[in-house]
């Protein structure tokens, strides 16, 4: 029997270490060439490692939810005879080998350079790796069934929000108590004393995850009912809202009510920081306490921008496409990036230099289940708005996937947060690491307004720009954001740039 061990592999740009989400096969499957083994969350994204060699999994040695440091093997595979296998050419981002490679945690890396995560410093230590669990209940882990997202929305004011960044469902997050892994409705019977834990909890494992989007996640939260004992009426199995009103309206547990009479301690919920949570934690900290930010804002009536919106909708060459405000911003901004370029560019501390930027990759925030994360248009200075638009709508369905490649969350030049998605007005936003400047964009609302001479409803909507003082002054910042501000009061004006 020859084996071969497949190493986590740098995924990104430099990563040193990644979560297995699931394993995609088990103990005694037979793989091909390519075929996906399990799902890798990094600091930056979520995708899935292919095989570079075919033949039986033997071994999987670390469990689901393991963080791994790169370079650390994580599969057995049995590929049969006693020669070594058939070079293989795996996807672009599992390209491994058995040797050690350029990037591994504390190793050389191209340029000289010592491999590490931006903010954390070399490691040289080897990786711990967990107690194994069973092939069995690897099995089950790999066959659990997915969580279906809700659609992401990037649009402004009453517009449905996007994906949004909540903890991990409190329902199905594993609490010990009692020498029991169970879920903190499961802990509630414990507490009350209940002999058995809730169903679908096994001694030692927690029970499967429900299905049910984030909405109506929350919306059981606020009534009180467990997903884990709703029968989803949806496709698949789906919990719906009308499946949780049943439930809310069936008699509740007495065991439940035990939870009132909990230590604090008892009552709290633990999650750890890792993947993209962690990497944004890191970047957000760096940003700001090395950039000195200044936010200045500007209250913008775009009444008739929202009138234009309804007319564009009905252009033939943009059937198919979402026409949201956020799109206008996007555009009004990389007009206003032409007649100021110094906004578009970067402090090179080791240099010592400003970086002006010829190109746009504009950044858009993105809340998902995951964390923050900010993938990016590439040159978007340089497209229509109709190709602006059916970008926007291409990075929101891969972000609301969770399968954002790391490449398009890299590079970025200026950012937008659409902060008035979730029906808030304004803020004052954190610069994305390597970039100068941010744009809030608040909700649209309607107010009254002082328009020829008369107070009288108008759409207006609030903008705040946040930016590095140490390349924007105080009369760029303003003047960048007028023209933005009026770019969006009348989209007129944007013949004039």
């Amino acid at each position: 029997m020859a084996t071969r061990q497949f190493k986590l592999p740098d995924v990104g740009e430099g990563l040193t270490e990644g979560e297995i989400l699931q394993w995609l096969v088990a103990v005694g499957d037979t793989v091909t060439v390519n075929q996906p083994l399990c799902e890798v969350e990094t600091a930056k994204a979520a995708v899935e490692l292919p095989s570079p060699f075919a033949g039986t999994v033997t071994e999987l040695l670390f469990d689901a939810g393991t963080m791994v440091d790169v370079g650390t093997p994580i599969i057995t595979i049995d590929v049969g005879g006693d020669a070594a296998p058939a070079a293989a050419r795996p996807a672009p981002q599992a390209a491994v080998s058995d040797e050690p490679a350029a990037g591994l945690i504390g190793g050389a890396a191209p340029g000289g350079r010592t491999a590490v995560l931006v903010g954390y410093g070399p490691r040289n230590t080897e990786a711990r790796r967990r107690p194994r669990r069973g092939g069995d209940a690897v099995a089950a882990r790999a066959t659990a069934p997915q969580v279906v997202l809700p659609e992401a929305d990037y649009g402004s004011g009453s517009d449905r929000p996007p994906l949004l960044a909540t903890a991990p469902d409190a329902a199905t997050k594993p609490v010990r108590h009692g020498g029991l892994e169970v879920g903190r409705q499961a802990e509630a019977h414990a507490l009350a004393g209940d002999a058995a834990p809730a169903a679908g909890v096994a001694h030692g494992q927690r029970r499967p995850r429900p299905l049910a989007k984030p909405p109506v996640r929350k919306y059981a939260k606020d009534l009180g009912v467990d997903l884990a004992a709703v029968t989803g009426s949806g496709n698949g199995g789906v919990i719906t809202r009308a499946d949780v009103d049943a439930a809310a309206s069936s008699p509740a547990e007495p065991a439940l009510m035990a939870i009132s009479a909990v230590s604090t301690g008892e009552r709290e919920q633990r999650i750890p920081i890792k993947g993209v949570r962690k990497h944004t934690a890191a970047a957000m900290v760096a940003s700001a306490f090395t950039a000195p930010h200044v936010t200045e804002f500007l209250t913008v009536d775009v009444t008739r921008m929202m009138k234009l919106r309804q007319r564009m909708a009905l252009r033939p060459e943009l059937a198919g496409v979402k026409v949201s405000p956020l799109l206008f911003v996007a555009r009004a901004l990389l007009l206003a990036v032409g007649r100021h370029p110094m906004v578009n560019s970067s402090w090179d501390e080791a240099a010592q230099e400003i970086v002006v930027k010829d190109y746009v990759n504009l950044g858009i925030a993105a809340a998902t289940p995951r964390g923050l994360v900010v993938p990016n248009i590439k040159d978007a200075g340089r497209m229509s708005l109709a190709e602006l638009a059916g970008a926007l709508g291409e990075l929101t369905a891969t972000a609301r996937e969770g399968k954002t490649a790391p490449a398009d969350m890299s590079g970025g030049t200026i950012t937008i947060t659409n902060v008035g998605v979730f029906g808030v007005d304004t803020g004052t936003p954190i610069l994305n690491p390597g970039e100068s400047a941010i744009l809030a964009f608040g909700a649209v609302r309607e107010m009254p307004w002082v328009h020829k001479g008369k107070v009288v409803p108008r759409q207006v909507t609030q903008l705040a720009l946040s930016f590095d003082h140490r390349i924007v002054d105080g009369e760029l910042g303003s003047r960048f954001l007028a023209d933005i501000g009026a770019m969006l009061h009348d989209p007129g004006v944007a013949l004039a740039f």
